[in-house]
């Protein structure tokens, strides 16, 4: 199993203790994926970012939904490969 998580590039020069939103999820659980694909668009610092998948696979599970605050390094969703 893979996690998908914003890149901590996207982090960079982001105050400490900002959130960011789950724009828009691309993808629902039972849904294939490739790596690489993109699977949400988040926002950070009014900054919106693509979200893509580490490895292919199945989407497990989406622990963050659309609308949601998460922090840098929080586990957005899961891949069964």
């Amino acid at each position: 199993m893979s996690e998908i998580i914003l890149s901590s590039e996207a982090w960079k020069d982001v105050e400490e203790g900002t959130e960011a939103l789950v724009e828009e999820w691309l993808v629902k659980p039972g849904d294939s994926v490739t790596s690489g694909q993109v699977v949400a668009t988040v926002v950070v610092v009014k900054t919106s970012h693509d979200v893509t998948a580490s490895d292919a696979g199945v989407v497990e599970s989406i622990l963050v939904q659309a609308e949601e605050t998460f922090k840098p390094g929080q586990v957005l969703a899961t891949v069964k490969a």
